[in-house]
């Protein structure tokens, strides 16, 4: 469009935007001010009064009735802030009767500066959506799909709050944004799009326990969609509206694996409703956004654990020879029994509690002596000597000999003396066992030898075996949270299940190697309109890295198939995002879209290993043409063309990664012929335990490397 003047001249106004007037949509525009300049004949219409009746009239109040100008001063106000408003408000002609209008506010700017707004207006209410309407629905969920994508691609979370409360928030037509994360019981403000200032500090932390929105929808693990001032107090009386006017309030719960991370906030000015498309379009948002939070959280709590885990293990090389750290304790504690010491004991703190993970003598029955004697005579947390205090304090003990009045100080009762006694203890050092600055436990060593006390330099000689010993302890503390971190990133991102789908069967098969690596294989089963999509892939490399981009394939994947499930389409927009956002992963996948009306599979292969077919009646087929090139080559947009195969009842489909047929020194053709000699198993009633029993005769289970395979077979309807 042209510049518009700076003048309050509707001549002028009209004179720039007289290219509007032959539009059959309703278009005005309004100044800096908010008045209105501009009406064209279409907007006559709609509006039923001359233009010359309606110039310099305040905009809002000519299109909006009282009860909602609130809601269409803040689109306003957005406009002029510079950002376009997409969303529906109602309208009220001369008869009284109100309608509601799909609106699009656009920002007029002449030299680089807003002097207005240009508002298209079109009747949401007929019956049959002209094609204006059905362009700006679709273009409101490309910009949602955009928006999904860069949240795949986000880095932290100062790129995901940007996202979701200017990027997101813009696409959907929202003018209030907020998206919150859940610690522990409490919720916090991560980030916040309002005009009002005070939204932040009034909602910056609150109980998840509180009736709100945002605790509601991560209670229910649903989204809430209220629509009308009235339908928002009814349900929250004590929630301030975030603008004035009727108001429509979308809150969608961040889950990952059902587990709630946060909450979504999204504030629309007017009545809005939300159709299927768009509906499914913010929660596929949700979950994008909750997949990139887990994702940056776990990588990096990941990297920091692997950090951590290789300077212990470098710096504990006596003390690293197992990863079960209680089986590390033990050989802590023999290791100086009986050259050094006639008893060992290490004892580690537990839900505030000590506990002995080890005792070391000589003598059986000495040891089952002294456990029972601590079961019975637990050690005194208020003691100001022993176990205790050494944790409380952090400082070592020296004994260099244990009289019989020390023994009476520390007794309990008679029996208790008694035992003691009979234990004939001489000397005894205790000292902590301190990981980065935190007490594990204690380490106490016992002579119970004529002759044999310990000395200033067998306690520093004890500090150092218990130092050793602490790190073994933490290294194998570390070990187990960083594979519970591996295992929580690679259940984020794949399914946590196959969905039900009448006239299918579904089984899949996931398998990382190695025990602390997460892997790049990836596959998901999404039902559509026409029938099913299924695809596998293989993200080359290992670790958090190729995990992370296991993690934006799937999702971008979902997300493509949600505008357009041809394959022929998803792949060649997979191709256009690695060209965009310049991946460095190799990825081969093979996607396949089954159309059961037409009994035919439609498939894509990027670089995969060839899918199998097994036939209801026994023929096996493997589907090893036409095969393309991998994604992210880099070489330019390729011929992505689907070829088709058929598809029957009872048939079964069989998509794989090569981890399952490749072994070492081996061609790959040997392992397709194994695998094709297994492939009858298939043909059973359980699907899953045939996946199980097929994968446990093919792989090589010498090697380690990731295995995933998915089974789909057609049934007959019941």
């Amino acid at each position: 469009m042209a510049p518009l003047g700076d003048s309050r001249d509707p001549k002028t106004w009209r004179t720039d935007v007289a290219h509007l007037d032959g539009l059959n949509t309703a278009a005005v525009a309004a100044d800096a001010t908010g008045q209105l300049v501009y009406c064209n004949a279409a907007g006559e219409n709609l509006l039923s009064a001359r233009r010359e009746q309606l110039i310099n009239r305040p905009v809002i109040d000519v299109l909006l009735p009282e009860d909602h100008r609130g809601g269409g001063r803040e689109v306003l106000t957005h406009a002029l802030g510079g950002a376009s408003w997409n969303g529906r408000l109602p309208f009220s002609d001369p008869s009284g009767t109100v309608r509601t209008l799909d609106v699009s506010a656009t920002p007029l700017r002449r030299k680089g500066k807003v002097v207005g707004v240009l508002f298209v207006l079109e009747d949401a209410t007929q019956a049959e959506p002209t094609r204006g309407r059905q362009q700006r629905v679709a273009a409101r969920l490309a910009r949602l799909a955009r928006v999904t994508a860069e949240l795949v691609s986000a880095e932290d979370m100062d790129a995901v709050s940007k996202i979701v409360t200017s990027q997101a928030a813009d696409a959907a037509g929202a003018t209030v944004a907020t998206l919150m994360r859940l610690e522990e019981e409490t919720l916090v403000m991560a980030a916040v799009r309002a005009d009002d200032t005070t939204i932040a500090a009034r909602w910056e932390r609150f109980p998840l326990a509180a009736h709100t929105p945002a605790g509601d929808a991560i209670r229910l693990r649903e989204p809430i969609f209220l629509t009308g001032r009235s339908e928002i107090r009814g349900r929250y009386p004590d929630l301030e509206s975030a603008a004035p006017g009727e108001r429509t309030l979308v809150v969608l719960p961040l889950l990952t694996v059902g587990r709630p991370i946060g909450a979504i906030s999204l504030s629309f000015p007017g009545r809005r409703t939300f159709d299927s498309a768009e509906g499914e379009f913010l929660r596929l948002l949700a979950d994008t956004c909750a997949q990139a939070m887990d994702r940056i959280q776990a990588r990096r709590d990941a990297a920091e654990r692997a950090y951590k885990l290789k300077f212990l293990t470098e710096a504990s090389e006596e003390l690293s020879s197992s990863l079960d750290y209680h089986t590390t304790l033990r050989n802590v504690a023999w290791l100086g029994v009986p050259e050094f010491a006639d008893w060992c004991s290490v004892q580690l703190l537990e839900d505030g509690g000590l506990r002995a993970l080890a005792v070391a003598h000589v003598d059986p029955e000495k040891v089952a002596f002294a456990e029972e004697l601590q079961r019975r005579y637990p050690p005194d947390p208020d003691a100001p000597t022993g176990a205790w205090n050494v944790i409380r304090t952090g400082q070592s003990e020296l004994i260099p000999e244990i009289t019989d009045e020390i023994l009476v100080a520390a007794a309990q009762d008679e029996e208790q003396l008694r035992l003691a006694r009979e234990l004939n203890l001489r000397s005894a050092v205790s000292v902590p066992l301190i990981a980065h600055g935190k007490v594990l436990g204690v380490m106490s060593w016992v002579s119970a030898s004529e002759g044999r006390s310990f000395n200033v330099a067998d306690l520093t000689f004890v500090e150092d075996v218990a130092q050793r010993a602490a790190v073994a302890i933490d290294n194998a503390q570390l070990h187990s949270q960083t594979r519970e971190a591996a295992v929580r990133l690679q259940r984020a991102v794949l399914p946590e299940s196959l969905p039900e789908v009448g006239g299918w069967q579904f089984a899949s098969y996931y398998s990382p190697s190695g025990r602390t690596e997460v892997g790049g294989d990836f596959y998901d089963v999404l039902p559509v309109d026409d029938g099913v999509v299924l695809f596998v892939g293989d993200v080359m490399g290992r670790g958090v890295n190729a995990a992370a981009a296991m993690a934006q394939m799937r999702a971008a994947i979902r997300s493509y198939v949600a505008l357009d499930p041809a394959p022929e389409i998803v792949v060649r927009r997979l191709d256009r995002m690695f060209e965009t956002y310049d991946y460095t992963q190799l990825v081969t996948l093979v996607y396949v879209l089954a159309d059961p009306a037409t009994d035919q599979l439609h498939v894509v292969n990027a670089g995969h290993p060839p899918p199998v077919v097994l036939r209801a009646d026994g023929p096996l087929e493997t589907v090893s043409e036409p095969v393309t090139a991998p994604l992210g080559l880099g070489l330019g947009r390729q011929e992505r063309r689907a070829f088709t195969i058929p598809f029957h009842e009872t048939d079964t489909l069989l998509l794989y990664t090569d981890g399952l047929i490749e072994r070492r020194d081996e061609d790959i053709d040997v392992g397709q012929d194994r695998l094709a000699t297994h492939c009858g198993a298939l043909a059973h009633d359980d699907p899953t335990s045939c996946l199980q029993l097929l994968v446990e005769g093919v792989r090589d289970h010498t090697r380690e490397d990731d295995v995933a395979a998915l089974v789909a077979r057609r049934i007959p309807p019941v």
